[in-house]
């Protein structure tokens, strides 16, 4: 196993000093150390992978320095555009060390998405002309292969990847959280939500431990609760399936359940569904802070303004709770908006153990869910 701080003090003896990315699981221990204060480095959580590797060009453009970018590898879609249009050697040649966690990698179990995900990540950078290797879980064979790694990167002028496998990294201890016991855990509020809604209301849960949850209480006594779909890969894509599914069924309610840092990674998602002003929508964000499924890693979520963001781009109706009283009240579940209804509710971090994973085949839930919604 490779001790975290040996291998972030390999990069920071090599001259990484600026560090980017998105939490992954496999990364958490990796990324625990990289958000402690500390003066010899830089690093943010960004928004999505694309982001993180434009903070990373701006960082080179600025310093000359090698910058380090880590992701999921089910992020390197998000990462595809500014990796070949700004940083590929045919365009602005920019030096950027990616360090990839290889979820669904050959020879690990895995849940189905990350199974596909996993099998396409080498083919992947090969066609976007990107070099990878798989990180040694070796001290010395690791800082080895990150000094050859940072002259090739530094003399050819253009990304190289790390491939890492789960359990590459030796754990690292979680920082002190503030304490928010005093609030509701999102499985509660779930839970809430819920048991408010109508057999023929249609629920859309968002990735990670959301879909989780409702697919716990669907399973435990709810059977013939609100249709749900499971969202169970593509982060940040869960509030436009559900206006699109809205769009097309305006007699039916449509609950979205998200996560803040899935509507952090695709933002402007908020902006096209306040456009369409779709009555039948409700927008869901269970605002913890972090993000829970890949580690408990900080979000900006409870720094900024959501409920300001939704009325501004268009929501009629936009309410913030913090207290299962105050979701109660909510007016959505009654009576519709005339463009639709935005509720952030802030909730505790972490989660139960042992909650189930939605098993496949997929095709069979996507059978189900569209012969309860398609007429």
């Amino acid at each position: 196993m490779l001790e975290t701080r040996t291998f972030i003090d390999t990069l920071l003896k090599g001259g990484v000093r600026f560090f980017a990315g998105v939490p992954d699981s496999t990364l958490q221990d990796f990324i625990r150390v990289l958000d402690s204060e500390n003066a010899a480095w830089t690093h943010v959580i960004a928004a999505n992978e694309g982001g993180a590797v434009g903070l990373a060009v701006g960082y080179h453009l600025a310093t000359d320095g090698v910058p380090l970018v880590y992701l999921q590898n089910s992020g390197l879609g998000n990462a595809v555009n500014p990796l070949l249009s700004i940083a590929h050697a045919a365009v602005y040649s920019v030096p950027i060390l990616l360090i990839v966690g290889w979820r669904g990698c050959p020879g690990q179990a895995d849940e189905p998405q990350h199974g596909k995900q996993g099998a396409a990540t080498p083919s992947l950078l090969t066609a976007m002309d990107i070099p990878y290797i798989e990180l040694s879980d070796e001290s010395a064979e690791a800082e080895y292969m990150i000094e050859t790694a940072l002259a090739r990167i530094r003399s050819r002028r253009s990304p190289h990847a790390f491939l890492v496998r789960p359990g590459t990294f030796s754990s690292a201890s979680p920082e002190n959280s503030s304490d928010d016991s005093d609030l509701p855990t999102r499985e509660d509020a779930i839970h809430r939500i819920l048991s408010k809604l109508k057999a023929d209301d249609i629920v859309v849960a968002s990735t990670g431990m959301i879909s989780r949850e409702v697919l716990d209480w669907k399973n435990k006594s709810h059977p013939a609760g609100p249709c749900e779909f499971l969202n169970v890969g593509g982060m940040g894509h869960a509030s436009q399936i559900a206006l699109g599914i809205a769009m097309m069924k305006p007699r039916r309610r449509v609950v979205c359940l998200d996560g803040d840092g899935a509507l952090l990674m695709h933002m402007g998602g908020l902006a096209i569904i306040g456009a369409q002003r779709c009555p039948n929508l409700i927008h869901v964000v269970l605002n913890n802070g972090c993000h829970d499924s890949v580690g408990g890693h900080p979000t900006v979520a409870r720094r900024i303004n959501l409920v300001e963001a939704a009325r501004a781009v268009g929501y009629a109706r936009a309410y913030r709770c913090t207290g299962l009283k105050a979701l109660e009240m909510f007016p959505g579940w009654e009576s519709s908006g005339e463009s639709g209804h935005f509720l952030e509710i802030v909730v505790r971090k972490g989660h139960r153990k042992n909650l189930p994973r939605p098993d496949g085949p997929f095709t069979k839930r996507r059978e189900r869910f569209m012969s309860n919604v398609v007429e």
